[in-house]
C-alpha cells in the first residue's frame, strides 16, 4: 500500500511509500506489546479494562493477571529509511472483533501470527484467516515468564504447518527479537509472493 503527498508532487521527490503488517493472534498473546516494543512512535492503543459482563467471554485461564483487552487495534510505526515506512496493526483477539479482522488485512504486506505454549488453539483462527485469503504469515511463538519450551517441529506438528511457513521463538518485550520475526516476516513475504506470481 503506498500513497502520495501533493507536495512531494510538487518538489519532484518520490512519493513516500508505506507497507502495512498485522500483528494477529489469541486473546492475551502480546500483540500490544510487541507493537509497543518495536513502534518508533507513540503506538495507538485502544484497550479497555476487562469487565465482569466480558468475564464468560474473555477465557482468562493461564493470563490472570491480564486486566485490558484491546477493542480496535494497537497501531505502530517503524520508519525503515527516507520515505519508506512499516505500519503495525495490530487486531484484537477475540472472536466478537473478528469483524474488524478484513479491513485491517486489506492490503497487508503479510501477518506475524503470535502464539502462547501454554494456549495454543488460540491461534488457529488466525492461522486460518490468513491461509484461507492465500496471505503470507510466520508464527512468533511469545516465550512467557515460566512457560514450557517445546521444539520448533513439535510446534509445527501441533499446528499442522507446512515447512514453508517460518516459525520463531522470541520475547513481544525484546525490540531485537520482534525485528527479527519482522524480517523473517518480510523475507517470507517476497519468496512467497514470487511463488504465488
Amino acid at each position: 500500500m503506498a500513497y502520495t503527498s501533493s507536495d512531494s508532487k510538487r518538489k519532484g521527490s518520490p512519493s513516500p511509500i508505506t507497507l502495512k503488517i498485522v500483528i494477529a493472534g489469541g486473546f492475551g498473546v502480546g500483540k500490544t506489546t510487541l507493537v509497543g516494543t518495536v513502534s518508533q512512535i507513540r503506538p495507538l492503543r485502544t484497550e479497555e479494562n476487562l469487565s465482569e459482563i466480558g468475564r464468560p467471554l474473555d477465557d482468562i485461564a493461564g493470563i490472570e493477571r491480564k486486566s485490558t483487552t484491546t477493542v480496535a487495534m494497537d497501531f505502530g510505526r517503524i520508519d525503515i529509511r527516507a520515505g519508506l515506512a512499516l505500519y503495525l496493526f495490530g487486531v484484537p483477539g477475540q472472536h466478537r472483533f473478528w469483524f474488524l479482522w478484513d479491513e485491517l488485512a486489506t492490503g497487508a504486506l503479510g501477518a506475524v501470527v503470535l502464539a502462547d505454549t501454554r494456549r495454543l488453539e488460540d491461534c488457529f483462527p488466525s492461522i486460518d484467516f490468513f491461509e484461507r485469503r492465500n496471505m503470507p504469515f510466520v508464527i512468533g511463538v511469545n516465550c512467557f515468564d515460566g512457560s514450557h519450551r517445546y521444539p520448533i517441529e513439535s510446534i509445527r506438528a501441533a499446528l499442522a504447518l507446512s515447512g514453508e511457513v517460518p516459525i520463531i521463538m522470541g520475547d513481544a518485550r525484546s525490540r531485537s527479537e520482534c525485528r527479527n520475526l519482522l524480517i523473517t516476516l518480510a523475507e517470507h513475504a517476497l519468496t512467497f509472493n514470487s511463488i504465488v506470481l
